[in-house]
Order: C-alpha cells, then structure tokens, then sequence
C-alpha cells in the first residue's frame, strides 16, 4: 500500500473526521430548512393578497391623512400647505408581501455561508489530522520506516487537500441542488442565464480555493507546534485578540479604511470578486459629502491568500526539517 493511500485511509478513517462532517451537514441541513421555512413562493393568489393589502393600507393613509389636514385647517394661522399626502407608490404590493427566495439575488450569499463553514471544519480537521499524529506520538513511529520527513508531511497533506476538494465538490452540488429546488418551490429561477449559472459555478471554485487554504493553513499552525491545540490557539487568538482588538485600536486611532485590516474584508473580496471600502473618517468632498473609497479586488485577495499559505506552510516544512523528532 502506498503512502498517500494509508493516509488517505487514515483521514477517513477517523472518528473525529467523520463526527466532525456529519455535523457540518447537519447545521447545513437546518440552514436549507430554515431557508425553505421562512419563505414563500409569490403565487398569483399572494400576490392578489398583497396588492388588497397595500390598497387598504393606502385608503386608511389617505382618510388619516384628510382628517389630520381638516384639524390643521380648524386652526387659525396654521400653515397645511406642507402636510404628507399618500400616494399609490407610497404602498407597492411587494412590500406586503411575505420573503420569497430569488435564486439569482440570494445564492452568493449561500455559496458564501457554505464556505465559511467548510473552511471553518477544513481548519479544524486539518489541524487535528496531523496535531494528532505528533500528540500521539504517531509521527515519529511513521518517520522510523519512511525517513523521509518532507515526503511524509507532504503526502499528509496531499492526502488531506485532495479528500477536502471531494467533501467540497459534493456538498457544493448538493447545496446548489437544494437551493434549486427551494427557489422552485418557495421563490423563483427567473434571470438565471447561462452566464449567472456560470458566474456561482467560479464563486463556488473560490469558495473551494479558500476551503483548501483553511485546511493548510490548520495543518501547517498544528505541524508548527505539533499539537492540535496551538493551531486551535493561533486561530483564537487572531479572531478574538487580533481583529477585534485591532479593529478597535484602529477605529480609536482613525486610521483610513478600518476594515482593510480585518481578515474578513479579505474573504469577502476573494469570493465576490471586489470590495469597496470608504474611508468614514475623512472629511466630505463635494457639494453631496463624498468620502473617498477604494477597492479590494478578487487578484490583491489572492496574494494575500497565497502568502499566507506560503509563510504558514513553508515554515512547518522547514521545522520538520531542522528539529529533532522528539
């Protein structure tokens, strides 16, 4: 047996792995089912419902609207000339109605949740895979009868990539598979061309770009430390103390673009191709108070990704290398 198979076997094989996957596809089971609950398909019969709705509403504005302007008018001086009169666009039947899913307008924001959780669990399963091994004590019995300290890491986490990319492939056709049959039957597929289906198939692919990264990134912090609990502590430490601390310091200070700085701008502009960002502590430009902005895009995103990956991943390799297996 090959060493990439017997690791491959080893992921799988885990109880926390599995235990860990089957709960992930249960918080996204609840997250498709409260999506399917909380909205409605807009039939003709809603519809209707909706436009009586806003033309009762429109009729009880416009009697308040005449009573409030005939006590205006018993008052001697009083000024009515600049009372609110309703209009028919003042109560549009859409506002009355109940929330449908657009697949079109919504799913980015799914193919989002779904990638962060992914990567949240590629994280933790990266980190726990290899953190494991040298808790254990595993990792140096290994290294006895294969030598060769790279090749094993390496393997490790070829193994580890490609069973995420299989997790993430299917759950991504299962998430966009539900989330078709939601739209069918609590919203719409209207607008969805060729290019839209085109467009949330490369936001998935991103999606899976930053899935395989939190599991490097896991598993490089867990090899650095060789234990499950500092890479576990690294990410603690950078959501909790890092980017809520920071974000604070820097709000304190009004440092331009705050949220250049936080990691989450970063996942949003790599997964919606850009972000804008103003600059709320400069004065106003312009007669309309313009701040001035500026734009993350997907490409600077990506360099960022990649030397993160590169410094986190390359130092567990180098560290491999030069300590003792103790």
């Amino acid at each position: 047996m090959s060493l990439y198979t017997a690791e491959t076997r080893r992921l799988t094989k885990r109880r926390f792995t599995r235990f860990f996957l089957i709960g992930v596809v249960l918080l996204l089971g609840a997250i498709a089912a409260g999506m399917f609950i909380s909205n409605q398909k807009n039939t003709p019969a809603v519809v209707a419902e909706a436009q009586a709705k806003a033309d009762r509403e429109y009729q009880q504005a416009v009697v308040q609207a005449e009573a409030e302007r005939k006590t205006c008018e018993s008052q001697p001086g009083s000024d009515c000339t600049q009372m609110w009169q309703p209009t028919r666009e003042d109560f549009q039947a859409e506002w009355y109605m109940p929330p449908t899913f657009n697949f079109r307008k919504n799913f980015g924001d799914m193919v989002t949740t779904l990638a962060a959780i992914l990567a949240m669990a590629a994280f933790v399963i990266g980190a726990s895979f290899v953190g494991a091994e040298w808790s254990s004590g595993g990792m140096m019995n290994l290294l006895l009868w294969r030598p060769q300290r790279l090749k094993v890491l390496n393997t490790k986490l070829a193994a580890l990539l490609a069973v995420l990319t299989a997790v993430t492939v299917a759950l991504s056709a299962l998430w966009t598979g539900l989330f078709v049959l939601i739209a069918n039957l609590r919203g719409t597929l209207d607008g969805m061309t060729s290019g839209a289906w085109q467009s949330y198939l490369i936001m998935e692919l991103r999606g899976l770009v930053i899935v395989l990264a939190a599991g490097a990134l896991g598993f490089g912090l867990a090899s650095i430390g060789r234990h499950t609990a500092v890479a576990m502590g690294v990410a603690i430490g950078v959501v909790v103390v890092l980017q809520a601390g920071l974000g604070t310091v820097l709000a304190m200070a009004q440092v331009k673009y705050i949220e250049m700085y936080l990691a989450p701008t970063w996942i949003a502009a790599w997964m919606n191709k850009s972000v804008e960002l103003v600059d709320y502590n400069a004065p106003c430009i312009g007669a309309n108070c313009e701040q001035p902005t500026m734009t993350l895009t997907w490409q600077m995103a990506g360099v960022g990704l990649v030397a993160a990956l590169v410094l986190v991943v390359g130092t567990a390799m180098w560290t491999l290398r030069k300590r003792d297996i103790t």
